[in-house]
């Protein structure tokens, strides 16, 4: 064998061998690589302490470790799930238009205590869900076809609210009123005072 011919073999890997940090080095991982790699997570978006926790634990690190990570990164504010519902509400509801009951149902997905969602949900009023719900009525209506059948709209409009996160009641008035406001005396008339 001629010398330095092992130039081209890659050295087999050393014990102690720098890792990346998002792999735990011991069995469970160190404290300090799960506060890295949850702060890799908020990174990319603000998200809740237990989001966090099965996040960690997919990557291998032990409930203690994740606990103490988690805990410390609490102390200094950077998890928050009372905070993180109030961001998580204004922006699903101011931009995708997100009715309270699907906001309710998104947080606790998101492992969110009722007792930290519910100020941020109370922060949404009757009227901005209202007037949320008329902008996507309105949005809807543009699209959808002039001679499309009243009873076939009504189901469509409220179908699309409810989806949403709308209550039955407020999602039938909006659609009820946005109709009239398209229609003549005769079909608002016809139109039925709910929806079975």
């Amino acid at each position: 064998m001629a010398a330095g011919s092992e130039r081209g073999r890659s050295e087999p890997k050393r014990a102690g061998a720098h890792r990346p940090s998002s792999e735990p080095t011991l069995p469970g991982g160190t404290v300090e690589q799960a506060k890295d790699a949850s702060l890799r997570l908020l990174a990319v978006r603000a998200r809740s302490r237990a989001e966090l926790a099965q996040r960690l634990a997919a990557k291998g690190f032990t409930p203690e470790v994740t606990e103490a990570a988690l805990d410390r990164l609490a102390e200094v504010g950077l998890i928050n799930d009372a905070a993180f519902a109030e961001e998580w509400v204004h922006a699903r509801h101011t931009f995708s238009g997100k009715g309270k009951q699907a906001l309710a149902r998104e947080l606790r997905r998101k492992g969110v205590a009722p007792s930290d969602s519910a100020p941020a949900l109370d922060a949404i009023t009757s009227d901005d869900e209202e007037s949320r719900a008329v902008e996507l009525v309105r949005r809807k209506l543009r699209s959808m076809p002039a001679d499309l059948d009243r009873d076939k709209a009504i189901r469509r409009l409220v179908g699309m609210l409810a989806r949403r996160g709308y209550n039955q009641s407020t999602a039938y008035q909006v659609v009820k009123a946005e109709l009239a406001g398209h229609g003549t005396a005769a079909d608002i008339e016809d139109l039925p005072d709910s929806i079975d």
